[in-house]
């Protein structure tokens, strides 16, 4: 198995221990994990799912893999230059099963007494799916206030849910203090670096299917950041063993209600900024999966956009709102989160080339946003 590593301490651990954390600072770990070329050509003849791409990914060397067919998701034209990724198409109808393949089969393999989850729905449901087909014990914290379709999902699968008072960030903090008991294996889309190395066969996937290219820009919603980071991670491996000439630019939506990276970019700042102390309460929007005060990963998403030659841009509920109609005029039905990244396209002047924009969740996970 690889190594976690500190990107702030330099601590190592085996990714066989259970600590799902930075003793030192309490911080995310990084992976260390050097991929290796994926060969084009021979794609073709391999598994219709994200283990297709064994060289790019960390437990890729032992079989059989936990899969559910996750992966290959579609992508489609919705105008002359940009297209979107069907990332609603999932097993469990969100891209988060990406990442918790990765998770489940890691925890396949360290057998914890039980696997812990936070989320504010489409992770929770991902996790809980992936467990219930490792033969794994679950348990997801979710925030009151949840989509009970999501409720009903993620218990449908078997798991225990823990209902916390509060928002996402009271839910977050009640999961890390339980999974400091001992025997647990703490799920984290947001800690555990393997989920980033599944997130990034959303790049993966469209460098196959582009003969072997990227778009010029990819628009990717940003709470947690873990879709970003995937991508990011993907960029500099191809680039890195020449299977693409140039980086597409990371153009990264928040909500305007609750858009702190945003706030944080174009003050030109490397880490969150505003008062010392825990975050204000967030205010309420409909893009709930990308409604993040302080994500965890902070100065990574910031550097991750800069160094690509992005930016950040925000959406207001209206735009929201239109855009989830829009796209069901379309015939795609999408939910509020996931369809962010096309509220923002909509309402920006259009970038230079090709643009890709991810549709992450279902439509029939929430129902239509309200009207205000």
């Amino acid at each position: 198995m690889t190594t976690y590593v500190c990107p702030r301490c330099d601590v190592h651990s085996p990714a066989s221990a259970l600590t799902w954390c930075c003793p030192r600072c309490r911080g995310p770990w990084d992976l260390d994990f050097t991929s290796a070329p994926v060969p084009r050509e021979s794609l073709a003849s391999r598994s219709n799912s994200l283990w297709r791409y064994a060289e790019a990914l960390p437990l890729a060397t032992e079989y059989p893999h936990i899969t559910l067919g996750e992966g290959r998701t579609p992508l489609v034209p919705l105008t002359d230059t940009v297209s979107a990724k069907l990332d609603f198409l999932m097993p469990t109808l969100s891209f988060k099963d990406r990442g918790a393949v990765m998770l489940a089969e890691l925890a396949r393999r360290l057998r914890p007494r039980s696997v812990l989850a936070d989320s504010s729905g489409n992770a929770g449901t991902a996790v809980a799916a992936y467990c219930a087909r490792a033969g794994l014990d679950c348990s997801v914290y979710v925030p009151e206030g949840t989509s009970p379709k999501k409720l009903e999902q993620i218990r449908a699968h078997g798991a225990h849910t823990v209902v916390v008072p509060g928002d996402r960030e009271a839910t977050a903090r009640a999961a890390r203090a339980a999974a400091d008991e001992p025997g647990v294996f703490y799920a984290s889309h947001v800690y555990n670096p393997h989920f980033l190395h599944g997130t990034k066969t959303y790049a993966y996937e469209l460098w196959e299917d582009l003969g072997g290219r990227l778009p010029d820009t990819l628009v990717v919603p940003v709470g947690n950041g873990t879709l970003l980071l995937g991508v990011a991670l993907a960029v500099e491996e191809l680039y890195r063993h020449g299977l693409i000439d140039r980086r597409p630019a990371l153009v990264a939506v928040q909500a305007e209600a609750v858009a702190p990276l945003a706030a944080a970019f174009h003050a030109g700042a490397d880490e969150l900024t505003g008062p010392p102390g825990p975050p204000s309460p967030v205010r309420p929007t409909l893009a709930e999966g990308i409604a993040i005060p302080a994500p965890p990963r902070a100065a990574q998403i910031l550097r991750a956009v800069r160094a690509s030659g992005g930016t950040f841009r925000t959406v207001t509920e209206d735009q929201i709102r239109a855009a989830q109609l829009d796209l069901a005029r379309r015939g795609l039905y999408v939910e509020p989160t996931g369809v962010a990244c096309w509220a923002a396209v909509r309402a920006a002047p259009e970038r230079p080339g090709t643009t890709v924009v991810p549709l992450c969740g279902a439509g029939a996970k929430t129902g239509l946003a309200p009207t205000s």
